[in-house]
């Protein structure tokens, strides 16, 4: 049972709203259980040509990364995926805050929120604003 499943699509709204708002910055899971192959994914915006926006996904293992695009759907679906196999941290870093998501050994989930790493969005969500992609 994954218990931290609506704590999770707490967090995802979170990161929607963030793109929505204008002050997404970036996405990162991190903290694996164990030593595993895959270290790290990150998580970018990207701009389609036909004027809506997707998400870039690289996933970085110990000897390659490999860059994936998905649609916001469908990048909470993989990453919900990759919670406690192998992650057990998602980092939403945004202008306004940074919001922690943690999934505990009993399978419990927590956000917690601090003060904002970054003054700026991503150059990519500056890039989606000046184009009308979103208006915050």
């Amino acid at each position: 049972m994954m218990l931290y499943s609506p704590v999770f699509s707490q967090f995802y709204e979170q990161v929607k709203s963030s793109v929505n708002d204008g002050t997404f910055a970036k996405l990162t899971l991190a903290k694996t259980m164990g030593d595993t192959d895959l270290k790290n994914i990150y998580v970018r915006l990207n701009i389609l040509e036909t004027g809506g926006y997707n998400f870039a996904l690289t996933s970085r293992y110990k000897t390659e990364e490999i860059e994936s695009f998905h649609t916001v759907d469908e990048t909470f679906m993989l990453l919900s995926s990759y919670i406690k196999n192998p992650f057990t941290t998602a980092l939403l870093f945004t202008t306004e805050m940074d919001l922690t998501f943690k999934v505990n050994k009993k399978n419990i989930g927590s956000l917690i929120e601090q003060a904002p790493t970054f003054k700026n969005a991503s150059p990519v969500m500056l890039e989606m604003i000046e184009k009308g992609i979103v208006k915050p």
